[in-house]
């Protein structure tokens, strides 16, 4: 069979109903038209910060998409949540040229989701070297250092490593749905001190406040408004410069109303914490959360334990909770492999980053397995 790429630096030019006949099957809501499209159209995933779309799509001989990938020309490595920092200043160092890069992710969102996607009926490893092969051709085509693809699914991560991409693994914390009827059921799996705990903390971050999960037509401007409040200010506490604009909550709110929870806390009608979530089909995503006012377990109330409260309520599999948070242990969120693959063209930087690799899985790997056998809350045996 053969196949023509295209390669557009906008997700309009694709157009809402060619890219979702690819991405809707997924389930997945951060590779959907909508999810990114809002970050382009709101000025948050554009070429002035950074992010320089360079989406490929796959044709069949009568000019149908029947494949796309997520791509963008990168300029720096913020809001990617797998840090090649170190890897950059390196190869500058030395002389040569890091950035651009091309990146095939979705901005700013570190969960584990499809990277290749492909039409229904189509045989997707086919699509997924054809379109892995585009991706690489535009990287000799453009003269740029690398490809990297983040938070893949374990089995693109597989087939990428196949094809010769250095394989690299991370870790996150996701707490999983044995089955459990309630949160009370969840708790009786844990052992009898972090059940009290957990319990006190529900209590103290509870104590007088108004805690509302929003979801569909039940979110409204206003709650966008004070989110986006609490948003910028932990963005400017924690990491300087908040990367999504008010417009990008705005655009989600409109077209994915119906996969969005928004989890806020009011104190006398006064919003003042809130925590985003995005449904999918088989999981609830954490992203963003914050606070104008310091309130103790109050992030642990919103971030974890209503979203697992949601999750059982709804028969979803799992919470991922985004990238990094020890303290996520101990709330029932247990380390989980998180993947990502690396295409270097320059063998001087290439070679000592394949070596970096190799030592550092094992290191990954021994971590995770004694996070869980030291730290795990679940009752043994």
């Amino acid at each position: 069979m053969s196949f023509t790429l295209q390669v557009h630096d906008g997700i309009a030019d694709i157009g809402r109903d060619a890219w979702d006949a690819c991405a809707a099957p997924t389930g997945d809501p951060f590779v959907s038209y909508d999810f990114l499209h809002a970050c382009e159209a709101s000025g948050s995933a554009v070429p002035t910060q950074g992010w320089a779309a360079r989406h490929l799509s796959l044709h069949d001989e009568d000019g149908a998409v029947i494949g796309v990938m997520p791509l963008y020309l990168k300029g720096h490595s913020q809001g990617e949540y797998v840090f090649d920092h170190s890897w950059a200043d390196a190869y500058q160092r030395a002389g040569g040229r890091y950035y651009p890069k091309l990146l095939g992710a979705v901005p700013f969102t570190p969960a584990t989701g499809p990277r290749f996607l492909n039409a229904p009926g189509a045989d997707t490893a086919t699509l997924r070297e054809a379109l892995l092969q585009g991706a690489l051709t535009l990287v000799e085509r453009l003269g740029v250092s690398s490809l990297h693809v983040n938070f893949p699914t374990e089995p693109e991560w597989r087939a990428m490593t196949k094809a010769g991409l250095l394989p690299r693994r991370d870790i996150q914390f996701i707490w999983r749905n044995e089955g459990y009827g309630s949160f009370d059921d969840f708790l009786a799996a844990l052992s009898s001190n972090r059940r009290k705990t957990i319990r006190r903390e529900r209590r103290e971050a509870q104590a007088g406040l108004d805690i509302r999960v929003l979801t569909g037509a039940d979110i409204s401007e206003a709650h966008w408004d004070a989110f986006f409040a609490f948003y910028m200010d932990t963005g400017d506490r924690k990491w300087g410069r908040p990367y999504l604009t008010r417009d990008f909550f705005t655009r989600v709110g409109a077209s994915m109303a119906d996969r969005i929870a928004l989890v806020m806390a009011f104190r006398d009608e006064a919003p003042i914490a809130g925590a985003l979530n995005f449904i999918g089909h088989d999981a609830l995503y954490g992203r963003q959360w914050g606070a104008l006012e310091e309130v103790p377990f109050l992030h642990f109330e919103l971030c974890y334990y209503q979203a697992i409260d949601f999750a059982i309520a709804r028969g979803l599999s799992r919470v991922e909770a985004g990238a990094q948070g020890e303290h996520k242990i101990a709330r029932g969120y247990l380390p989980s492999p998180v993947y990502s693959a690396h295409w270097i063209a320059d063998p001087a930087l290439r070679d000592p980053v394949a070596r970096y690799l190799d030592n550092e899985r094992p290191a990954v790997e021994a971590e995770m397995a004694a996070m869980t056998t030291e730290l795990s809350p679940y009752r043994k045996g």
